[in-house]
């Protein structure tokens, strides 16, 4: 007899999932849920999206990690509200640890929500946590294959970064494979290069934040 452990955890999950959509909405928040491997720059592209729209929009950042709070602590010095999110060794946040987020935060106040889950390109992706797109981050040093190895994280994604572009010249990475590969597993979602720690394309992302920001509004 085969038993499927994972439905009765996912069904809980999406449950508690459609209690955050409804709080977000209610409240006119946009959530974006951030999915990529460790050493993709997921922090810093977070920062350079708080420098790019801090000034229109207010905004709070839910920091996922299996331990410490090193990142949480490097938001705060932003002068952003942070909060940490430590999941004890789970690879992915769930829709409770969302919420139990969310209660520390002042929602009313909050116009965008970044979260950025635990460093994988697996566990996170099946996990509905009530946001109101993912997106997913690549860096060049990881290599233009990765879409193929992970399609599952590029097919839920509304939106695919490739971060570190200035990189691109010492590595040997192929864009027009990478983006062969992505547009195969998702024709809908906007390919954004950039390099977060120079600011290159980052106002064209924060631009299409800032269209699910008003979008919700």
């Amino acid at each position: 007899m085969h038993i499927e452990m994972n439905q009765p955890i996912l069904a809980k999950n999406d449950g508690i999932a459609a209690a955050n959509r409804a709080l977000f909405a209610e409240k006119g928040v946009f959530v974006l849920n951030i999915l990529a491997s460790p050493g993709s720059g997921k922090t810093s592209t977070i920062l350079a999206i708080i420098e790019a729209l801090r000034d229109e929009f207010n905004i709070a950042v839910i920091e996922g990690d299996i331990a410490s709070k090193v990142d949480s602590e490097k938001i705060k010095a932003q002068g952003i509200p942070a909060v940490q999110v430590n999941t004890g060794g789970a690879c992915h946040l769930d829709s409770d640890m969302i919420r139990r987020a969310v209660e520390v935060l002042n929602v009313d106040t909050l116009d965008l929500i970044l979260l950025e889950n635990v460093g994988n390109l697996v566990c996170p992706t099946d996990f509905d946590l009530g946001e109101n797109a993912k997106m997913v981050i690549l860096s060049v040093p990881e290599g233009d294959d990765k879409p193929l190895k992970y399609p599952g994280v590029f097919q839920a994604s509304q939106a695919v970064v490739l971060n570190k572009v200035d990189a691109m010249p010492v590595f040997n990475f192929d864009e027009r494979a990478f983006r062969t590969s992505v547009r195969n597993l998702n024709p809908a979602a906007p390919i954004f290069p950039v390099s977060a720690t120079t600011g290159q394309g980052i106002e064209d992302l924060a631009e299409w934040i800032g269209q699910g920001i008003r979008s919700v509004q």
